[in-house]
């Protein structure tokens, strides 16, 4: 007995402390309010039957009923939880369990009455009760949020008026984006209205908010409001619809954000925090490659990689996506001691299971990485050192050669005497029909692969693509810098195009292309070509800036090796075939028979080093270089055409 009376003591102590709680005052006190909503609901009805007066016998009949009501009312509540409400995040999923918690209330009364063969009071007040104490009961709790968006919108408490805003898209995600504004208070955003190219939403209203019009309206729409900020959100939006809605603003000084593709694969959520800057790679006028990273786990999983150029855009890129799926080690190998070191400090923080070899290495240098290969032993080798920058191998040709064919052998030669079993090289588009010395050089270094996987047990494989978005060469931190300082943003040529992939996605298909060995030349999809004088409007606009107002575009010529568009296949490699998304295998003509021969002049004018003799050599390699160099003018350069004015700038 003591033992019972002392638990009996202690479950009361709990429920007195639970009860003291702020918790449990809270839910106590949502109780209450439903029990006295419901008790007033029942004398509203009976008098609304009885016309305002109520018969003693209805009297007596709601005094003996009113006890069960409330019983079975706040059992439902506590069965559907409306005693834990948010009343800062209800919605209509909230009122719908309201009006199946007060319906279930009203079943349960009645069948409490019936079974009790207690008289019930007449239908219509049964009916009546639900309907008021379903009102009552939504008011109480949907009321607290109902004030706050009023006075988020200046309707009760006026406050201080934020940028002008328009979203883009009146879906759910708009809807929801609006949601979180509303009752967020760490932004500055006051939103107009909507947009949206559907027409069936034009001049409805999404969460008190007009949809205003389509896309094309926009700009009419900016100047009647005032708009300084522009919010997208539909995800996966078109990069054409994206480069429509720059193109139509690009007079305007508007910022743009937008919700980001991982929305969508969140549960009804879309907060402000979420919003991103437009950044370049939204233009990409291509779908992004998809990848299966058990598919990539299969073939890396347990295996020793060796990656040149590691410290390099691509080269890092690969040896970050390669760490995730479990090799045995991997070998990073370069001249750049900083940033290898950084990169190998990186993965070592990621991956502290990971083994990881920073390894200081010249690809020119066969003996060092002949050292290299016997002390790792690779399974897979991927050779992206090489020097890439187009103007500058122009003045360097011996360079350009020594390291982009001759780095290549070595590494080649390396992985052949040494077992391995996967060799990649990273190729370029510039390497069709080259115009220039690192076109032609990488030119080179696909004809030296392909020749040694003749006679190896290495499967050589070359990939080909464009330019990648965000890589140390690239146009974009150019651009970037460039506007950061008030401009000018210098471009070749207003027709010059190029193709633009992300270096994510580049290294992906890269990986999947060399480890799967589908050919000895592949091929990505790199989708339709930019316009880089577009390229460089849009980056303008998206900094909420107007081209050729307030920063200023200034075209420079073609630089010395470039075109005006590149392409990803010669004429004899146009028979390709689609191995996968993203990927084909192009069918190259043989190596000349006497390739060794030519690779040696190469290399003797390269040491000499005699550029004209050198120039020559590779000439007879890739003969579209001789043919597509032309004239140079005194300082070396290209002469432009009769009609084209040229502002020399800085080098991109």
């Amino acid at each position: 007995m003591p033992a019972a009376s002392s638990e009996q003591g202690g479950s009361a102590t709990s429920w007195t402390a639970f009860l003291r709680s702020r918790q449990g005052l809270r839910y106590a006190l949502i109780l209450g309010l439903d029990a006295v909503a419901a008790a007033a609901a029942l004398q509203i009805a009976l008098l609304l039957r009885f016309e305002g007066s109520i018969p003693a016998k209805w009297a007596e009949v709601r005094d003996v009923a009113l006890p069960f009501l409330l019983v079975v009312r706040l059992i439902a509540s506590v069965a559907f939880g409306l005693h834990r409400w948010s009343f800062r995040f209800s919605g209509l999923y909230e009122a719908l369990r309201l009006l199946l918690a007060t319906a279930s209330g009203s079943a349960g009364f009645v069948a409490a009455l019936f079974f009790l063969h207690l008289q019930e009071p007449p239908r219509s007040v049964i009916l009546l009760e639900f309907f008021l104490t379903s009102s009552a009961m939504a008011l109480l709790r949907f009321s607290p949020r109902m004030a706050s968006a009023w006075a988020a919108d200046g309707v009760i408490f006026r406050r201080r008026r934020g940028l002008p805003t328009l979203i883009v898209g009146a879906g759910s995600a708009g809807d929801l984006l609006l949601r979180d504004l509303r009752r967020s208070s760490e932004h500055d955003y006051d939103v107009i209205g909507f947009i949206d190219d559907d027409p069936r939403k034009s001049g409805h209203h999404v969460g008190g908010r007009p949809v205003l019009g389509g896309i094309d309206s926009l700009p009419a729409l900016v100047e009647r409001h005032g708009i300084s900020r522009v919010l997208i959100a539909v995800p996966r939006l078109p990069a054409e619809r994206i480069q429509a809605i720059l193109k139509l603003c690009a007079s305007l000084k508007v910022r743009f954000q937008m919700l980001p593709v991982s929305f969508t694969y969140l549960n009804d959520r879309a907060t402000a925090s979420m919003l991103q800057d437009l950044s370049a790679e939204d233009l990409l006028p291509r779908q992004a490659a998809v990848f299966d990273s058990e598919e990539i786990r299969a073939l890396v999983s347990g295996r020793r990689i060796l990656v040149t150029g590691a410290a390099g855009s691509i080269g890092g890129e690969i040896a970050r996506q390669l760490s995730a799926f479990g090799p045995e080690r991997l070998v990073l190998v370069d001249m750049n001691e900083n940033d290898l070191y950084f990169l190998y400090r990186e993965l070592r923080e990621r991956r502290p299971e990971l083994k990881v070899f920073p390894e200081i290495a010249n690809v020119r240098e066969e003996g060092r990485l002949a050292q290299l290969g016997a002390a790792h032993r690779p399974h897979d080798v991927f050779h992206a050192a090489a020097h890439k920058h187009v103007p500058l191998m122009e003045d360097a040709p011996e360079e350009a050669v020594k390291n982009n064919v001759f780095g290549t052998l070595h590494v080649a030669r390396m992985a052949d005497r040494c077992g391995v079993e996967r060799f990649v090289l990273i190729s370029s588009d510039k390497a069709v029909h080259p115009a220039s010395v690192m076109g032609a050089t990488k030119r080179v270094a696909e004809l030296l692969v392909r020749d040694l996987a003749r006679s190896s047990r290495t499967r050589f494989t070359a990939v080909r693509f464009g330019n990648v978005l965000g890589s140390s060469g690239s146009v974009v931190p150019l651009f970037k810098k460039q506007i950061e300082r008030g401009g000018p943003v210098t471009v070749t040529d207003p027709e010059c195009t190029r193709y633009f992939m992300t270096i994510p996605e580049a290294a992906g298909l890269v990986l999947l292309a060399g480890l799967n060995a589908y050919g000895d030349l592949c091929v990505l999809d790199m989708g339709q070509p930019i316009r880089i004088a577009d390229l460089a409007r849009h980056m303008i606009t998206m900094a909420g800036l107007v081209p050729g107002a307030d920063i200023r575009i200034e075209y420079t010529g073609l630089r010395p090796g470039e075109k005006l568009s590149e392409t990803l296949l010669t004429y004899e490699e146009e028979k390709t075939r689609v191995v996968r998304s993203g990927i084909s295998v192009a069918t190259s003509p043989e190596t000349p028979p006497d390739l060794d021969a030519r690779l040696e002049e190469l290399r003797l004018a390269a040491e000499r080093p005699d550029r004209e003799a050198l120039l020559r050599a590779l000439g007879r390699l890739v003969p579209t270089l001789r043919v597509e160099r032309g004239a140079r003018d005194a300082e070396g350069r290209q002469p432009p055409a009769a009609d084209e004015t040229v502002v020399r700038g800085p080098v991109n």
